[in-house]
């Protein structure tokens, strides 16, 4: 049976017109997104079959070119349409942000951080550079692959918390693994880059650990800040 046959307030775009985004399943959520289904298959279908194939929404949404391209009733020109949808996600939800004295809220950080560098497979190092007020000046990934004492640089850190005249910064890492428990190693790369910066008077307010989507850890939460 064709969606076009199914009552109104059971077809995706009609239901979400009418109850909301938040009323839709992640199958009729992205059965929008796919516009149209395969042969013998709707698109909310199609949908169920694609989370089914890659275990969640999360995975299809992070999975790279080449494994999304391979899935069936996807390709390039769906995953560039899906790139500049989260892109313009990730744009709208730092835009709002910047607006607003967010920062100092470790549960708004994370969310924030979840959309930079919470949905990669590699390990991903990121400093918030924070004016007196705490507001945004601007947020960069520095380091990428095994997050340690020898692949971070405090005094990279400095340079650049210099160069956007930051009054203090918030440091934030994924964990691949999914559990955002801090390590000894992430206290002590803490404790590291806190006396690098505190030369410079330049304050470090938290260090926020990213694990599986919704789940992170904060070292000022848990007492463990320099």
């Amino acid at each position: 049976m064709s969606i076009l046959d199914w009552h109104e307030n059971d077809r995706p775009r009609e239901k979400l017109l009418k109850f909301g985004a938040n009323s839709l399943t992640d199958a009729e959520l992205l059965a929008i997104f796919l516009r149209v289904g395969v042969q013998g298959k709707s698109a909310v279908e199609l949908a169920q079959d694609l989370l089914d194939h890659f275990g969640s929404l999360h995975n299809l949404l992070t999975a790279n070119q080449t494994t999304f391209c391979k899935a069936k009733g996807l390709g390039s020109a769906k995953f560039a349409q899906l790139s500049a949808v989260l892109e313009m996600s990730r744009r709208h939800f730092e835009s709002g942000l910047q607006q607003l004295d967010a920062f100092t809220s470790p549960e708004l950080v994370a969310r924030f951080l979840e959309h930079q560098i919470g949905h990669h497979h590699r390990e991903r190092f990121g400093v918030l550079f924070l004016n007196q007020q705490h507001e945004l000046i601007e947020y960069q990934t520095l380091f990428e692959g095994t997050i340690n004492q020898a692949s971070v640089h405090p005094r990279e850190i400095a340079e650049a918390a210099l160069n956007t005249h930051a009054a203090a910064v918030i440091l934030a890492h994924n964990h691949p693994s999914g559990d955002p428990s801090p390590s000894e190693a992430d206290i002590h790369l803490t404790k590291q880059i806190h006396n690098a910066l505190d030369l410079f008077d330049i304050r470090t307010l938290d260090h926020i650990v990213l694990g599986d989507t919704g789940r992170w850890s904060s070292l000022a939460k848990l007492g463990k800040m320099p």
